[in-house]
């Protein structure tokens, strides 16, 4: 079974980065333990420290590691820090083991290689962090806190150790990810607000934790409680992040989308610059899912959601429409710069091979797009619910004219509604008199091929059965 593990399947210099760094961890706790002096006082104040930052791995959200783009910060670094400056080195080198282990089997199972190089690069960081601290003159930090200067140069350097410490893990770890993808954008996770903000509270409590257990260890029945307050607080920021998103895509859910995308339309409205919408389709995605199952189904899904994204500018907007659909806006662009974007996203999804699994020489899944293109140009003045409808029917006219290519529809006033349409809507899908559903969209938003369909349903009996199709 060994040759079954996934680390065998990484790059050959990822893997011996891996293999590397968690056997010097290894021998350095080796080492350190042949030259500690094992205290029974040691032993229980690394005991007491264990369990509560055990508590605090435990309490860490499920949804922290399984959503998300962002940086998870479990804030067990807390606990590791007092034990690396009021104990020997060898205590802050294993002390990450057991809240790897109560991670994996409480919060989050994931793969068992990673964690293991997380606790090696935590323990290797921290116990530097320590070494660090004791190496200072004693009339600086000390094994006590002291009381007035001693106190203040005390904690400058528990903050000066745990910098080093969270620092030195940090870019271990970002060694291993750019190993792994060398074309990963690490530095817009930790250069945001909430990012820097985490940080810094970290750090902060950090120190406070370790001040409090150095003057008491009882003291610590005041800071788990604080612990869980301070980190319930840092989560909001990622849940309301996570709720922008659509969970198997990455990208804008609709709701959000469409907020943004008006406050676009508003914004290029007032300058007088130009704006442009597409519609993306996946051709013929029911046969992927017939065919390989849903959870090909959702591969192909983030593939496309990422082939939009390395395609489009930070300032675009790209969101999930629903089902196989996706919608993007695309700021300051005309009609024909909007094509060729279309056209590039078009030819790289063509190129594309999805593999059904993670298995090497796995089979692939081929797949195209038809993309519907509508602009408002320079000083036009169109409303969303117009532009929607407009790349609507480029879209419509792209997949019946035999699908993986563009069409261009030019956005006319009031396109997106119609008072003679006798059409009603159940909560989000729209429903016209034949009785044939369209797709969840935008409040406001009628297809204007199922006003046309409406209008001609009586003279066409084949209208329900070619919406179906078009579905």
């Amino acid at each position: 079974m060994v040759w079954d593990w996934p680390w065998w399947q990484l790059p050959p210099v990822l893997r011996c980065y891996v293999a590397t760094l968690v056997a010097a961890a290894a021998a350095v706790a080796v080492l350190l333990a042949m030259h500690t002096d094992w205290r029974s006082r040691d032993i229980l104040l690394f005991v007491l420290l264990v369990c509560c930052g055990s508590i605090s791995s435990a309490s860490t959200p499920r949804s922290a590691y399984t959503k998300g783009n962002s940086v998870t910060r479990d804030f067990s670094s807390m606990w590791v820090l007092p034990t690396a400056i009021l104990l020997p080195p060898i205590y802050a080198l294993v002390v990450p083991i057991p809240f790897i282990a109560v991670m994996q089997m409480w919060v989050h199972r994931g793969v068992v290689y990673r964690r293991v190089f997380t606790g090696a690069a935590t323990g290797l960081s921290y116990a530097a962090a320590s070494w660090a601290f004791h190496a200072f003159p004693a009339s600086f930090a000390g094994s006590s806190v002291g009381s007035g200067t001693h106190a203040f140069t005390w904690c400058l350097a528990v903050a000066a150790c745990e910098i080093l410490g969270s620092r030195a893990h940090h870019y271990l770890i970002v060694a291993a990810v750019k190993l792994s993808d060398p074309e990963a954008r690490i530095l817009h996770l930790d250069v945001n607000r909430e990012a820097l903000q985490s940080m810094f509270v970290e750090i902060d409590l950090g120190v406070l934790i370790t001040l409090a257990v150095g003057l008491s260890p009882a003291l610590v029945l005041i800071a788990v409680p604080t612990v869980l307050v301070v980190r319930r607080f840092l989560v909001f920021p990622m849940l309301v992040a996570q709720s922008r998103v659509d969970s198997k895509t990455g990208l804008l859910n609709v709701s959000t989308w469409e907020s943004e995308a008006e406050v676009e339309l508003s914004r290029s409205t007032r300058t007088q610059s130009p704006v442009a919408l597409a519609l993306v389709d996946i051709d013929h995605f029911k046969a992927v899912n017939d065919t390989h199952g849903h959870l090909v189904g959702d591969k192909v899904l983030k593939s496309v959601a990422q082939a939009l994204t390395s395609h489009l500018r930070d300032y675009d907007r790209a969101g999930r429409f629903g089902g196989e659909e996706f919608v993007l806006l695309l700021a300051q662009t005309n009609e024909t710069d909007a094509c060729r974007i279309a056209e590039r996203l078009r030819s790289h999804v063509a190129g594309m091979a999805v593999p059904v699994d993670d298995r090497p020489n796995a089979p692939t899944v081929s797949l195209t797009i038809s993309i519907g293109v509508t602009a408002m140009e320079q000083g036009e003045t169109r409303e969303l619910t117009d532009l929607l409808a407009a790349a609507d029917s480029a879209l419509y006219h792209a997949k019946q004219t035999g699908r993986n290519r563009i069409a261009v529809h030019a956005a006319e006033r009031n396109m997106g509604l119609d008072a003679e349409f006798d059409g009603h809507r159940i909560g989000d899908v729209q429903v016209d008199p034949t009785g044939a559903s369209l797709r969840p969209s935008m409040s406001l938003y009628v297809s204007v091929r199922a006003r046309h369909e409406a209008a001609n349903a009586s003279a066409q009996p084949d209208a329900r059965a070619a919406h179906r199709e078009r579905g």
